[in-house]
């Protein structure tokens, strides 16, 4: 082992973990950057003996989920060995990148990446906070008061789309507080948007960007379903759904510009397919941790229980596919229950980012994730789009007599 490979794996041993808490048991695919001629992402496979590269067979991740036992074939998939999986860990930590070696990327490929919001009612009454106070964080803590006042805060309690949520829809529309946010948190229909454009998600040990010109924002931690093109649920991850809450605050009609901008959506670190160990049930169950250190010593924790959510994973991926369908795919964040209000600075300032910020998402499942706050304007800019994946691919041989 080189020194710079000795010195990058001893980093990880004491860096926060990004296995899940069983370790290799369970059936973990992913990308990772590959050398080569020329160098490529190739769909992996992390195993007991070392990561494998499996784009022989799989040249996309897409195709490997697309498989009838998408799990079975992951297992049983011979391919190229690449390096330990501590190898591959430690040169996917922030600052300890060697070029030469391979790294993670984010875990989809060609799957559209997709969200869901306002799926926890803590985080629908933040939303309807942001909106009472146009973007502008001074006036959310008197809000709050008053919104939870006439509110309450037992929305949990309440099934979307039910004869309870329809007559609470009615009274808050006689106090005059009826909300957008409302509509989707306690109304029949989901809200689901497109998060980001294929291939342009971060994956762990990158940068996660927020907009400059944002003052009010935070780290959004959820766990990120993968969809085939058939809509079956195969696997799942963990995602940061970066919000910049002054801008979506001032109008719901900013929802693009608040949510896709340049390394604002992280996924990772990996996909953990479903299997006899791990499926819709684990997470359903799942609690997803987060961790924020300032370079400044600040530090925010939070979580984000999945048994909280209003609408079951599944119905929300049958509201996605309702009037549109997804040949490659799709990746689905399931919304937060996360939502800051502690002050980081003044009173009455609640938390926002600063640059330098390393945003820890964990769970015991699915992993760890960690990213690095910067500006999106200032982030590695995204530039391998399609066209550049597809030509990759092919001067590597991966698109004779195969499907992407």
């Amino acid at each position: 082992m080189s020194e710079t490979t000795a010195a990058a794996v001893a980093g990880a041993a004491t860096h926060a973990h990004i296995l899940p808490d069983d370790g290799l048991a369970g059936t973990l695919v992913g990308r990772a950057w590959v050398d080569g001629s020329p160098p490529g992402p190739a769909v992996v496979a992390l195993r007991a003996d070392g990561v494998y590269d499996l784009s022989q067979h799989y040249p996309t991740m897409s195709t490997l989920l697309d498989t009838p036992r998408p799990a079975e074939a992951a297992q049983a998939a011979s391919g190229r060995y690449l390096c330990s999986v501590l190898e591959l860990l430690a040169n996917s930590q922030p600052g300890m990148r060697d070029t030469a070696r391979p790294w993670l990327l984010a875990p989809c490929d060609l799957q559209v990446v997709k969200a869901a919001g306002v799926t926890f009612a803590a985080s629908l009454i933040e939303r309807v906070i942001e909106e009472q106070a146009r973007g502008d964080a001074s006036r959310a803590q008197g809000l709050r008061s008053q919104v939870i006042g006439l509110i309450g805060d037992s929305l949990a309690d309440i099934r979307p789309g039910s004869d309870q949520a329809m007559a609470l829809k009615a009274l808050l529309q006689h106090k005059g507080l009826w909300s957008q946010y409302l509509e989707v948190g306690i109304g029949p229909d989901a809200e689901v948007f497109t998060k980001a454009p294929v291939l342009a998600s971060v994956g762990t040990g990158e940068d996660i960007g927020i907009r400059a010109d944002s003052a009010w924002n935070n780290p959004e931690p959820e766990v990120v379903l993968a969809v085939n093109s058939r809509g079956d649920i195969v696997g799942a991850t963990l995602g940061n759904d970066v919000n910049l809450r002054d801008i979506e605050g001032r109008s719901a009609l900013l929802l693009g510009k608040a949510k896709d901008n340049n390394a604002s959506c992280a996924i990772g670190p990996f996909i953990r397919l479903f299997d006899a160990r791990f499926g819709l049930d684990q997470v359903r169950s799942e609690t997803v941790h987060l961790r924020v250190a300032g370079a400044d010593g600040y530090e925010l924790r939070g979580i984000n229980t999945m048994a909280s959510i209003s609408r079951d994973p599944v119905d929300l991926v049958a509201q996605t596919l309702a009037a549109h369908q997804y040949p490659d795919g799709f990746m689905l964040f399931l919304g937060t229950l996360f939502a800051p209000i502690e002050d980081r600075d003044q009173p009455g300032g609640g938390f926002t980012h600063k640059l330098g910020d390393v945003v820890t998402i964990h769970s015991a499942w699915l992993g760890a994730l960690h990213n690095t706050v910067t500006h999106s304007e200032t982030a590695p800019p995204w530039r391998f789009g399609l066209r550049a994946f597809i030509t990759n691919l092919a001067a590597r041989g991966l698109l004779q007599g195969t499907v992407l």
